[in-house]
């Protein structure tokens, strides 16, 4: 009797205490309760039909709230830090760049851009290459005028064959964002490269053509004001011009060293020099007070250019005297991008004949600027139809000379007067030709010159031996480079994926 009242006794006893343990569990962070493996299993089936009165459960709901309240601190320190990162850069990029600028932030993404790339640009001593068809690309520094007006250079040569564009866009939300193009070329010269240098990998290896009985070719194209008089007649002081410093009398220079070389003064050779336009689809002699010249062919279908006066050469010096006298008599007149904007298609020939007979020729031809129909809908009709004729005889120009690259049967030369004047140019084996892209590096200028960029892309008619890999350097924009005629697609700035990365590196 006594032994079973006692049981009941601690039975009450031990019901109290284990009341009082879960009621203080519930306020107080207990230690975890130990559960055997005879139990475990009553103990979590209790939980799951009264969860209230299971100790397990009450820890566990306990430390899942503690570690809930930890993460939304983390995140929300996470959140501050970025804040002040943010505030940070917003801060710094305002102290960098001048806010009267508009295009401060393009110029920001440019150059960060640039930061990332490992630039090696072309340099006097590296080799020289000798193509059929070259295709080069060269970029001029601001002008005043750009500089004044506080244009971004969108440009980028990161190595001696390749150019990058960033053309600035705009998403629906205004955000601000870069779509980076790329070419190749066979050169690429920055603003920093000087006529000389342009001279040696361009023109110079085609000067000994003429001595093998072949025939030359040269042409400076690009938009109006991008630098092709510059180049081809020489540097600009004020409103004169100092030929000597020019690709014309650079090649006439190389002709006369040549030609005092043991193996050719023995082989009765002369110089002649020609310097005539073509404006509006005729043809003018620069040499004999601009006389019109009719294009005419003969019984043999050979090209002949009726009146045109040969003038005899004897030096350097002469050379440069006949192109100060053409170029001072060539048409100009005023655009929306140039003030003195050449009009006309000039062409420089040197001729070497052998008792009267040719046995080389090398033209040098500055092409008249490229336009678009669309900026001279203002202007009157003298100058949308110089525009029209002028757009007409490129088109022609890059039929030829591709033609030219792949060796095709017929050449296109009669579309227009200026392949019919060098079609001997663009006929025959022994035939070599270097065009010389001219590129303005403003941001006004952008879309000019991607339609330049891509005209030059258009000659090369071996796309697959230019479409090689363009290292970068690691954390750079740039992905890689596909060989077919694809885009490349990557992060430019600020979030943006842009699809129409790279038009293109295999023409």
């Amino acid at each position: 009797m006594f032994l079973i009242f006692g049981f009941q006794l601690l039975s009450l006893v031990w019901l109290l205490s284990a009341g009082g343990r879960t009621k203080t569990s519930r306020l107080s962070y207990a230690p975890e309760p130990t559960l055997t493996n005879g139990n475990s299993e009553d103990h979590l089936l209790s939980a799951r039909t009264n969860p209230s009165a299971s100790p397990v459960f009450s820890f566990y709901l306990v430390r899942r709230r503690s570690n809930i309240v930890k993460e939304m601190e983390k995140m929300k320190n996470k959140r501050e830090e970025k804040r002040a990162q943010i505030s940070e850069i917003r801060t710094k990029r305002a102290q960098e760049f001048d806010s009267s600028c508009p295009n401060s932030e393009f110029g920001r993404m440019i150059k960060e851009f640039r930061a990332t790339l490992d630039c090696q640009p072309l340099s006097i001593t590296d080799p020289i290459e000798e193509h059929r068809i070259c295709v080069c690309v060269r970029k001029r520094p601001l002008n005043k005028q750009e500089v004044l007006k506080k244009e971004v250079d969108v440009i980028t040569i990161p190595s001696k064959c390749v150019l990058l564009v960033h053309e600035p866009k705009q998403k629906v939300d205004l955000t601000k964002y870069l779509e980076t193009q790329a070419f190749r070329f066979d050169f690429s010269f920055d603003e920093m490269a000087s006529n000389e240098m342009v001279y040696r990998f361009t023109a110079r290896p085609l000067v000994q053509t003429i001595f093998e009985g072949g025939k030359a070719t040269c042409f400076a194209y690009g938009q109006t004001g991008s630098g092709k008089t510059h180049t081809m007649g020489g540097d600009f002081l004020g409103r004169a011009q100092n030929a000597s410093k020019g690709i014309y009398a650079f090649a006439s220079q190389d002709v006369f060293l040549l030609l005092n070389q043991p193996r050719y003064r023995s082989q009765d050779l002369e110089v002649y020099v020609t310097f005539f336009e073509i404006y509006n689809g005729k043809v003018f002699d620069l040499l004999n007070k601009k006389a019109k010249l009719r294009v005419l062919e003969d019984g043999k279908q050979q090209v002949q250019v009726v009146g045109l006066q040969e003038r005899q050469v004897s030096c350097a010096e002469d050379v440069i005297r006949m192109i100060e006298m053409g170029s001072a008599c060539r048409t100009s007149g005023q655009t929306f991008a140039n003030a003195s904007s050449s009009r006309s298609h000039a062409c420089f020939q040197i001729i070497l004949r052998r008792r009267g007979k040719m046995l080389g020729k090398f033209s040098l031809v500055d092409l008249a600027g490229n336009e678009r129909g669309a900026d001279t809908s203002s202007a009157d009709r003298q100058t949308r139809m110089e525009g029209a004729e002028i757009n007409k005889s490129l088109l022609a120009l890059k039929e030829c000379i591709r033609a030219l690259g792949q060796n095709k049967s017929h050449t296109p030369f009669r579309e227009s007067k200026l392949t019919q004047v060098l079609r001997d140019s663009f006929i025959g084996t022994n035939s070599r030709t270097c065009m010389i892209a001219m590129i303005s590096p403003g941001m006004s200028s952008c879309e000019y010159t991607l339609n330049t960029l891509r005209y030059a892309d258009s000659l090369s008619s071996t796309a697959k031996e230019r479409a090689k890999p363009f290292p970068l350097s690691p954390g750079s924009v740039v992905l890689e480079f596909f060989v077919a005629d694809a885009v490349l697609c990557g992060s430019v700035c600020c979030g943006c994926r842009a699809y129409d990365f790279c038009r293109t590196l295999t023409r």
